[in-house]
Order: structure tokens, then sequence, then C-alpha cells
């Protein structure tokens, strides 16, 4: 095997795609059955839509729903307004995970679903690395993306410093049916967390939102977090009281470290959340895991070609990352630490919405150029 991509998020499905039209064999290890959901905002920016034509992925005929405009409301429901440079577009990951890995199988890319990775090895002396499987079975590739997302046993098994500690945030994601602009993405602060809803397919709506485990240990439940907490946004309020919540129960995510990450592991490429995620408040984690997919694939193609040996290669890839996506993330933890706190939230806000180029000056920091 040429490459084994650990994990069928975007970034790994959308490596498997561009390493597979290369020419590549490429095997793809999900541990979970598509098409299933994910706790994710579910807007992505158009800067993808070229790479994802050049793969002949364009998302167009799943119906996305097409975003231009932001909204930012303080916990008192203060708010503010802006126009997406770019723009995007938003999808349900049910759907366009799924959409991506029907088109990899179809395309000979050999995906195994329902099945967990365990362990990744290096033989120095062989240049090449196994892949060990919770079944018992093992994959030699020549190179190996690790794309498993924001958290995974493998973190444990590669003594990740991240992985060490714990982080106090969790996420928790609806679809819903509501009365909201569809061409508007708006982020709703509350004490200790905000929360985004933007349109998706089929009329319906992503409502998603980011708060901390001592935020849902002081009130019991989600229900009544929602209820205490979250609800004293008014904008909020409306949504929780007027919304048709399409889930009996939300999806929720624990753990969810902001913390710096490495792109490289044992000499294994890292893409996506596994390489390090951007705060939702910044919302655009989706486009980052499809361009690392874009340069991983770049350059793991230098690789398998002959033209980098590995030490180059493992130089170029953290080189390209840092230089794309550096910069990003240490914006966006700047940013969440603006919102959260109900005073700070306030004054934020407030003065922003008299400063309309710090607005869009924020906004180009967290968001890259079309690829």
């Amino acid at each position: 095997m040429d490459v084994v991509i650990i994990g069928g998020g975007l970034g790994g499905l959308c490596a498997a795609l561009d390493l597979r039209q290369r020419g590549y064999a490429v095997a793809l290890v999900e541990r979970r059955q598509f098409p299933f959901h994910r706790v994710c905002g579910e807007y992505i920016s158009n800067e993808v839509l070229p790479y994802l034509r050049r793969l002949h992925a364009d998302p167009a005929p799943l119906g996305p729903a097409h975003i231009g405009r932001l909204l930012v409301s303080s916990p008192a429901g203060r708010t503010l307004t802006a126009p997406l440079d770019l723009g995007g577009f938003g999808i349900s990951r049910y759907r366009l995970d799924d959409y991506l890995y029907r088109l990899a199988e179809s395309r000979g890319v050999q995906v195994l679903q329902k099945t967990t990775v365990t362990d990744v090895t290096f033989d120095t002396g062989r240049d090449a690395h196994e892949v060990v499987l919770a079944d018992g079975g093992r994959l030699a590739a020549r190179a190996v993306l690790g794309a498993y997302g924001k958290r995974s046993t493998l973190d444990r098994q590669l003594q990740r410093p991240f992985f060490q500690q714990r982080s106090p945030y969790l996420g928790v994601k609806y679809h819903l049916r509501y009365d909201f602009p569809p061409d508007l993405i708006a982020l709703h602060n509350f004490a200790d967390g905000y929360a985004g809803i933007s349109a998706i397919e089929d009329g319906k709506y992503c409502f998603c939102y980011l708060t901390t485990r001592r935020n849902l240990k002081a009130h019991g439940t989600v229900a009544e977090l929602e209820r205490q907490v979250l609800a004293r946004n008014p904008l909020l309020r409306a949504i929780l009281h007027e919304a048709e919540f399409l889930y009996d129960q939300p999806e929720v995510i624990n753990e969810i470290s902001f913390a710096p990450k490495t792109c490289l592991e044992n000499h294994m490429l890292l893409c996506g959340d596994a390489a390090g995620l951007i705060t939702p408040l910044c919302g655009n984690g989706m486009a980052m895991a499809i361009h690392g997919a874009q340069l991983a694939a770049h350059h793991l193609d230098q690789f398998l070609r002959g033209q980098l040996a590995r030490p180059a290669l493992e130089a170029a890839y953290r080189h390209s990352w840092q230089r794309h996506f550096g910069p990003r993330l240490r914006v966006g933890r700047a940013v969440q630490r603006l919102f959260g706190q109900p005073v700070l939230s306030e004054a934020v806000v407030g003065g922003l919405r008299h400063w309309p180029a710090a607005v869009q000056a924020l906004m180009r920091r967290t968001h890259g150029q079309e690829f």
C-alpha cells in the first residue's frame, strides 16, 4: 500500500481522493460506518471550492445553503453584523462525508469501515509504516496520514502532550427547522460558551454550541443548561423556544482541546483536527481540514515519486502547515478569550459594532484564500 489514511472525516476523505487521483494505492480506515452525524458547525468557507472541483467532488449536487453574512451577539443580545468576504456554504457532515466516501470507494480507495487502529509503528530500516488494527489485521504502507479528529486512543499511544491534560470543553449539536435567514451564520455568546446557527441542506439548520463541563455540571443536564444559561441571551432563547428540534437527543462530544498540537508524530503526517483545532467561534475548521488534505497529498506525492526523502517530506509539510494554519490558530485562541465572559463579551461586541474594519480584519486572519 502506498498510503494508509486513519480517519474518514473531511481531511482523510479529501486526501484519499487526491492521492487516488494521482494514481496511488490508498486505504482509509474509519472506526464508524457511513453515514453518521458529527458534532460540527457545518459551515465551510468557499475557499475550498476550487480544490473540491479539481477532485471532481463539487458539493453542489448536495444542495448546500449559500451563506454570505455574519451576525455576532453578546450574552445580552447586542449584535454586530458583517459581510463574509468569500462567503461559504452549509451542508451536514452526515451528507457531505457520505458523499465523499462514496466517491472515494467508487474510484478505488480501499475503505475499511467499523475498523479501529490501535497502533502505528515505523521501521527505520525499511523506511515504512505498519498500521495495527483492533481485529489483528495489519497494513503496511510507505506513508501514513493521521486524520482521525480531535481526540483518539492513538494520541495516548503517541503520548501527545495535549492528551495528558483534561480539556474543560464540550460540544453539543442539533439539527432543527427555524424561521431564520438562510444566507446568515449567527454566533451567539452566553456565559462560558457560544453557539452557532446556520442553514444546511433541505431547509434545515445546524445549531451547535461549545461550553464547559463546569457549566454542565452546575446545571445537571443539557436541557437545564440550555434553560438556565443559553436562554439568557434573547436570540438563543428564541431558538430554544421556537425551533423544531429534529433530534430526540443532541449529539455531544467531550474533551475538546484547543491546545497547540504537532502536525507530525512518529513519521506520520497529521491533518485536520488531529493537527490542531481552531475555535468554533472562528468557524473555519472544516475548510482547514480540506486545505490540510491538499497540502498533505501534495507533499506525499513528492515523497512517493522520489522527489523528497522522508526528512525533507516532514520538513516541507511542517513548514507548509505552520505557514497556512499556525497564525489562524493563534488568532482563534485569542478571539476565544474575548468571548464567553459576559462583561467582556458585551464590551467587545459593543466596540466592534462601530469598527467594521476590525471585524473584517479578524475574519481575514482566521480564513484563508481560495486554493
